[in-house]
């Protein structure tokens, strides 16, 4: 991994260092060893990696992460969690069993501890992100150990040496026969509920809130399909402390110029994943992607570029940043140069042919990557917004229709603009207001489309035409675009379907 200097330590400190702090103070750097598919993350990874590996094994956990509390927020159930989960982690973050070759458990296994640690730098700057990474990585984990193989998940649990729990004797169980017998009812099914652990009552709250454990005298008899409670929740609070101690090494990396951008960039992420618009610029398959068809095609349009193009219509301009925001998606659909400098010359028809050539021409072909820099024209120009670009850079002033309105407008504008999209659900409108009060601003978005386009959703469903990519959460307008293009077009034309 990236190294620090620790030369600059005075020595008399170094000795006297508590020893919970002893990961900042006296690094040993050696190749780590992965034993189990499960990780409590207590060491942290000291192998070299390069910077690209830092920036992408963080990127990938990212939106496993964002995916998982995205999860949460739709109140799926656990079962509901894991199947959507699944080829979201096998695509960004897999983790096989023991089965698999070495080499590639390996690969696998340091991905994960070392994207776990990266992320961690990241997201212990502020209360509110380490609370939200606890959150998310105990979701993570919960739902591995749960998918875990048994023997696997034993074996794991076993090198944790934790100490403060206790196995019930057999004598116990003859004991309270009566009381554990009731406890557990008809639910006996498996080897697991013959074994039974004894704990402070206070480390498991969760169970006894769901009266899942016995409790006499102080003591929690918890069964052993409820271990997995236990295991989790010392997780979550070793994260805790660990995120604590984090933070306060965090002045350390203030001198590296080379990681404290990467990690800004990412903690901003945390809004929403980045996603980098990775189909290509060509339209969906039966799509007339023309100047004169932009009007039609903004019934798919997201509420940023729904706004922007409703703008543009009653104003007949936009500003530089509105512009520049719209120019890109309409890239990224698919409308190219010529036609996108149609579009917007009929736009702007309170002006001149010559004014518009003067002042704006140059911009969109500049955007389109026809005139600049070598380096801009190689490219083929910027890259459509993502969601998290728009969220988090150029926030709109007076007179500007750019940004975020799930951001930055007011909630009676946000209301308005998202009933002319065609929500005039109350409970979809207050699940609007409750994301935009708890800036899930990715959430509120989803909620619309999902309202939106919820009849063909379900018909894609049930025919069995969605592909993983089509149930992750959006985090990009052209995304959007483009699936809710599909949706509204499945089965109409027989060269329309779901695309990867």
């Amino acid at each position: 991994m990236l190294r620090q200097d620790y030369s600059r330590i005075d020595p008399k400190r170094r000795n006297t260092v508590d020893h919970r702090k002893k990961q900042f103070a006296t690094p040993q750097y050696k190749d780590a060893g992965y034993s189990h598919r499960l990780n409590f993350y207590t060491d942290a990874p000291t192998t070299d990696i390069t910077l690209e590996q830092f920036e992408q094994w963080a990127i990938d956990r990212l939106r496993v992460l964002a995916e998982l509390e995205a999860c949460s927020f739709r109140n799926r159930t656990p079962a509901e969690t894991a199947s959507h989960m699944k080829p979201i982690l096998d695509k960004y973050l897999p983790l096989d069993t023991h089965s698999s070759s070495a080499a590639r458990l390996l690969g696998q296994r340091q991905k994960d501890h070392y994207s776990h640690f990266i992320l961690r730098l990241a997201f212990s700057s502020t209360e509110d992100l380490r609370r939200r990474f606890t959150r998310v990585e105990t979701m993570l984990f919960r739902l591995r150990f749960h998918d875990d193989d048994l023997s696997e998940r034993s074996a794991f649990v076993s090198s944790l040496n934790l100490d403060w729990w206790d196995v019930v004797t057999d004598d116990e169980k003859r004991e309270y026969a009566a009381d554990l017998a009731a406890m557990m009812g008809s639910k006996k099914s498996g080897a697991e509920d013959d074994m039974w652990f004894k704990v402070d009552w206070e480390r498991v709250p969760d169970l006894i809130e769901g009266r899942r454990v016995f409790l006499k005298q102080g003591k929690a008899f918890v069964p052993g399909r409820e271990q997995s409670s236990m295991v989790v929740a010392e997780f979550s609070s070793r994260l805790e402390k660990q995120l604590e101690l984090t933070a306060r090494a965090l002045p350390r990396l203030d001198e590296d110029d080379r990681l404290t951008p990467i990690l800004n960039h990412l903690s901003k992420n945390f809004i929403t994943p980045d996603s980098a618009y990775m189909s290509n610029s060509s339209a969906p398959a039966g799509a007339q992607i023309t100047a004169s068809n932009v009007d039609n095609l903004s019934q798919h349009f997201p509420a940023c570029m729904s706004h922007l193009h409703r703008s543009l219509r009653r104003d007949a301009h936009l500003k530089h940043y509105g512009r520049l925001q719209y120019t890109l998606f309409l890239k990224g659909i698919g409308l190219n140069l010529e036609e996108c400098l149609m579009f917007w010359r009929s736009s702007f028809h309170k002006i001149t042919d010559d004014q518009f050539n003067k002042e704006y021409r140059y911009n969109v072909r500049h955007a389109y990557g026809d005139v600049g820099g070598d380096s801009n024209r190689r490219g083929g120009g910027y890259s459509p917004f993502s969601c998290q670009k728009i969220l988090t850079e150029h926030p709109p002033g007076p007179g500007e229709a750019h940004g975020c309105p799930y951001r930055h407008f007011n909630l009676e504008n946000l209301t308005a603009l998202v009933q002319t999209m065609g929500v005039s659900d109350r409970s979809v409108l207050q699940g609007v207001k409750e994301d935009k009060d708890n800036q899930k601003y990715h959430m509120a978005c989803n909620r619309v489309f999902e309202h939106l386009h919820k009849d063909e959703i379900k018909k894609a469903k049930d025919e069995s035409v969605m592909t993983s990519n089509q149930l992750e959460t959006i985090v990009h307008p052209n995304e959007y675009f483009k699936r809710s293009y599909l949706l509204k077009n499945l089965g109409k034309e027989s060269d329309v379907k779901m695309e990867e």
